[in-house]
């Protein structure tokens, strides 16, 4: 898995997750064991700022405008949905796996949760949510807990501790540009 090797996600539909606490990105408090990182952005204001960013959430868009290449079994609005992920080059990329545990896709919070599978360079889980506050601020939220779970990624150590801090201020700022039209 990983380098080199283009993953299916129809071959992950039942492949096991990487961690216990499959869910606990909804906890207030994020499991004890992992690295946790919480960002929190005002990325727009109205109802119509809303809507887009709810949209470029459950689309997929801010995976994709962080120059990740999305492949799913279906929406990130559905639980159980498969994503692998692809950053680097086209063959020469490295695979990353995960599978929707939560999702909601009406009212004034949308969002998706996803967890890690076999091949991911950490294990843990990622959340990912707009909400439109009483004010009409419109409020991203991306709550993760991690660990470096690959051979690579334990190599690399603290780079890849700055990469998940890349990724989270590129999600922010394509949800920020989409809340703008």
């Amino acid at each position: 898995m990983g380098l080199l090797r283009a993953l299916s996600p129809a071959d992950l539909v039942d492949a096991p997750f990487t961690y216990a606490e499959v869910g606990a990105t909804a906890a207030p408090e994020l499991p004890a064991g992992y690295h946790h990182a919480v960002s929190t952005a005002v990325v727009g204001h109205g109802r119509a700022a809303f809507e887009r960013a709810a949209a470029a959430v459950l689309d997929w868009r801010q995976q994709q405008a962080s120059g990740l290449r999305v492949r799913a079994t279906g929406p990130a609005g559905r639980p159980g949905t498969v994503v692998v992920l692809t950053a680097g080059l086209p063959r020469a990329g490295y695979d990353i796996p995960c599978r929707v545990v939560w999702a909601s896709t009406e009212g004034d919070e949308r969002g998706f949760a996803y967890g890690t599978l076999p091949g991911h360079p950490e294990s843990g889980e990622e959340r990912f949510t707009v909400r439109l506050t009483p004010d009409g601020a419109v409020v991203h939220e991306i709550r993760v807990f991690f660990r470096l779970a690959s051979p690579a990624a334990r190599l690399a150590g603290p780079v890849s501790l700055v990469l998940q801090r890349l990724a989270t201020r590129r999600y922010a700022a394509a949800v920020r540009a989409a809340a703008r039209g």
